[in-house]
């Protein structure tokens, strides 16, 4: 039998074009960086860099981006077997004009659809899936067929393994999670954010899952509730063991059905780029669950990565490793030195490493995690980042 993969995510992947230019519209830059994108699979990125064994099920166009993204996925750790080529449809592109500290809006390229919703079920390797420690999807998935029918089969098989194993003795891999990031993107739904269908969406995957991430109007959209703690007790009543709810500047609100609670503050950092915060966030959270934590340090280590990343230029090639959150948490901030030291010859995606040194960065010390959780305002371009990188 093939040894488990200690997290397999779920959902959209692309190619992020990021300005090299801070404080620039998008009209004026000339200078962008080339990097592989999409929330699960930046998640899967960054748990690689914890150490884990991660994969993506996902889908990319036939066409050079989708190469660039499958070599990607290889150089970081990541196996991308099941991330395989649609010919209908090119492979996405997003923009993001950086405005520190809060101000990323992002401009994506998805139409008429984007490859990595035509998931279909039927091509799932569902005893990876079901033997998987972690396995990590999105609300986007949940946003059109055949991707929606594929994620819940998936949710599916992840529950209904579960509950073959109760009272029997441990005979193979144990489940440590089934996440569920809300990753609410209205501009992805029909109605945008009046959608009817999505809430009832949220609440047949929730059922499924173990865990929920998500920001207060994530949680707002699959709960009807905002404030943290009626939001956690909500997704908790919903089916989930765990409801992590970011709270914006107040840090990250976890409560676990057990009555185990954290509420940890974010970490300080000047703010080069808040977008993949979120992403490092959950392969941090992903690392510590794998570890047997306490949920304490499980969401204060989560934020430090999410710090990290915050506070460099890109996204998946600024994922940190574990010596590097150790480090941040031991100071107590991300560092200028540790800020600068994402990733080298890659974080540029030119083939030189661009310095954040030389970036303009205005505001004092920040909290990325938190301001990388906010919810995109509707449309094309969001006022304000969420989690994950924009894609």
């Amino acid at each position: 039998m093939p040894e488990p993969y200690d997290v397999i995510t779920m959902g959209r992947i692309g190619v992020d074009l990021y300005p090299l230019e801070v404080g620039v519209p998008l009209a004026r830059v000339e200078t962008f960086g080339k990097f592989l994108g999409g929330s699960p699979s930046n998640v899967a990125v960054a748990a690689a860099r914890q150490g884990r064994r991660t994969a993506v099920i996902t889908r990319t166009g036939q066409d050079p981006f989708g190469a660039y993204l499958h070599q990607e996925l290889e150089r970081f750790g990541v196996d991308p077997r099941w991330a395989t080529a649609v010919e209908e449809y090119p492979t996405p592109v997003t923009f993001c004009e950086i405005f520190p500290p809060d101000d990323f809006p992002l401009y994506f390229y998805r139409q008429p659809k984007a490859p990595d919703l035509e998931i279909h079920a039927p091509d799932l390797d569902l005893d990876a899936v079901r033997d998987a420690r972690i396995f990590w999807m999105t609300g986007t998935g949940l946003s059109a067929e055949p991707s929606r029918s594929a994620t819940l089969a998936a949710l599916r098989a992840r529950s209904e393994s579960a509950a073959a194993r109760v009272g029997r003795p441990a005979d193979g891999p144990r489940h440590t999670a089934t996440v569920f990031d809300l990753d609410w993107r209205p501009m992805f739904w029909d109605g945008g954010d009046d959608s009817t269908e999505a809430p009832a969406r949220y609440r047949e995957a929730l059922a499924h899952a173990t865990v929920a991430v998500g920001n207060v109007d994530e949680c707002a959209i699959a709960t009807g509730e905002r404030e943290p703690y009626a939001a956690a007790r909500a997704l908790l009543a919903a089916g989930v063991e765990l409801a992590v709810v970011k709270q914006g500047p107040k840090g990250v609100l976890a409560v676990h059905r057990d009555g185990t609670t954290a509420d940890c503050p974010p970490l300080p950092v000047d703010v080069v780029n808040g977008l993949g915060a979120g992403d490092a966030f959950g392969g941090a959270l992903c690392h510590g669950l794998l570890a047997g934590w306490p949920l304490d340090r499980i969401v204060r280590y989560a934020n430090a990565a999410g710090a990290i990343v915050a506070s460099r230029l890109a996204c998946s090639s600024a994922m940190p490793f574990p010596d590097e959150v150790e480090e941040a948490l031991a100071a107590g901030a991300v560092t200028a030195d540790l800020a600068t030291r994402a990733d080298p010859g890659t974080e540029a995606g030119t083939g030189g490493a661009a310095d954040p040194r030389g970036l303009a960065h205005p505001g004092g010390p920040a909290h990325p995690e938190t301001r990388s959780a906010s919810a995109a305002a509707p449309g094309d371009a969001p006022t304000d980042p969420r989690t994950g990188a924009g894609s």
